[in-house]
C-alpha cells in the first residue's frame, strides 16, 4: 500500500469548472464595465475587482490546499462571496436603468448556458446574435437593448458559477469533516512511519 503523502497533490485549479467559469465571468465583466459603466466610477472598479477576487481566491485556495484544507475552504468561500457581490452590482445596473432582470425561467438564460461559451468573445457573439434576433421582431424592437442583454447574460453565467462554487464548498467541507486537515494528516503520516508501514 502506498503511504499517504504528507502534502498531497494540489493546485490543479485550472482544471476546476468553477475556476474556468469565474475566469470567464471576470473577462466578460471587464468588457461589460469598459463599455457600459463610467470608467472613472467606483462601480467600474468595484465590479472588476469583485470578478477578479472570485478568480484569484479559487486559485489561491487550491494552491493552499496542500497544507491547509481550512484555508482552501475559507478562500473558496471568499471567492463565492465576491461573485455574489458582483451579481448584486449587475442587478443594480439593471434596476437603476429600468431594464428588466430576466427570470430564472427565461429561455435565453438556458440558451446561453447551453451554448457553453468558453471565452468572452463567444459570449459577445451570443449577446450580439440575441440582440439582432430580438431587434428583428417588430413587437420587441423597442424593448431590448444591448446593455440589458449583456447584463443578463453575465448574470446567467454568474448563476452557474455560484452553483458550482456552492457544490465545491460543500464537498470541501465534507472532506474536511471526514479526513481533517494538515494537522490530522501529519499525525497519520508520522504514526504510520513509526509503525514502519
Amino acid at each position: 500500500m502506498t503511504p499517504e503523502p504528507l502534502i498531497p497533490k494540489h493546485g490543479g485549479y485550472r482544471n476546476l469548472k468553477s475556476f474556468q467559469l469565474a475566469q470567464l465571468v471576470y473577462d466578460v465583466t471587464v468588457r461589460f464595465c469598459d463599455r457600459f459603466v463610467e470608467k472613472r466610477s467606483r462601480t467600474h472598479d468595484q465590479m472588476v475587482q469583485a470578478a477578479r477576487s472570485g478568480v484569484q481566491n479559487i486559485a489561491e485556495g487550491s494552491k493552499a490546499s496542500g497544507t491547509s484544507k481550512k484555508g482552501e475552504l475559507k478562500l473558496t468561500n471568499v471567492a463565492r462571496a465576491s461573485i455574489e457581490e458582483l451579481k448584486l452590482d449587475y442587478e443594480d445596473f439593471l434596476r437603476h436603468r429600468n431594464l428588466p432582470l430576466w427570470e430564472r425561467t427565461d429561455p435565453r438564460r438556458q440558451q446561453l448556458i447551453d451554448s457553453r461559451c468558453a471565452t468572452a468573445d463567444e459570449v459577445a457573439r451570443w449577446v450580439k446574435s440575441e440582440f439582432l434576433r430580438s431587434s428583428s421582431t417588430e413587437s420587441t424592437k423597442s424593448t431590448f437593448s444591448l446593455p440589458e442583454i449583456s447584463a443578463n447574460a453575465a448574470l446567467a453565467l454568474i448563476a452557474v458559477a455560484c452553483a458550482l462554487l456552492d457544490r465545491q464548498i460543500h464537498a470541501l467541507a465534507q472532506s474536511f469533516e471526514e479526513d481533517g486537515g494538515f494537522t490530522e494528516r501529519l499525525f497519520r503520516v508520522r504514526t504510520a512511519r513509526r509503525r514502519g508501514e
